[in-house]
């Protein structure tokens, strides 16, 4: 984990690349819990019979489930100290290049591509990509904004 002294010290990063994280591992179960959270119960993620059959070999994790990892992914590649906290700002651009299959493991790379001023403190954008073990494209690739609200 890379950790800045406060802000300012961030800007001095931009162009830097931050990790890997530590492996994950995509399980069944978390796949069936996002499916439930979200409505998505859509058989290439949760009928793991039917998916065996099916055009990924088995079921897949859905996009918006590796995606939601990406906070977790960021918590340990880097962290600011001196400010109030960080607010996920939301996102410029997800692309989802390959499915996760379950029992896969996944591990994220960032690139601090910006970080600007704004009235409301600094907005870092951070280039994340999310990996599979042993494949060459990434499971998601995806633009990411964190404020960062000072310390009063």
């Amino acid at each position: 984990m890379r950790t800045f002294a406060n802000v300012h010290e961030l800007k001095t990063a931009v162009g830097e690349t931050f990790g890997p994280t530590e492996w994950r591992t995509v399980t069944q179960e978390q796949v069936n819990l996002f499916a439930d959270a979200t409505d998505d119960h859509q058989w290439i993620h949760v009928d793991v019979e039917r998916a065996k059959e099916g055009p990924f070999g088995g079921t897949v994790a859905h996009g918006y489930l590796t995606l939601s990892l990406l906070p977790t992914f960021m918590f340990s590649l880097v962290q600011v100290e001196g400010i109030a906290m960080g607010v996920n700002f939301g996102l410029n651009k997800v692309r989802f290049p390959r499915p996760v299959p379950v029992g896969a493991r996944v591990r994220a790379v960032g690139e601090l591509t910006d970080v600007k001023g704004t009235p409301a403190g600094y907005l870092a954008n951070v280039k994340m990509t999310v990996e599979i073990e042993g494949e060459r494209r990434a499971a998601c690739v995806a633009e990411t904004l964190i404020l960062y609200v000072p310390a009063e």
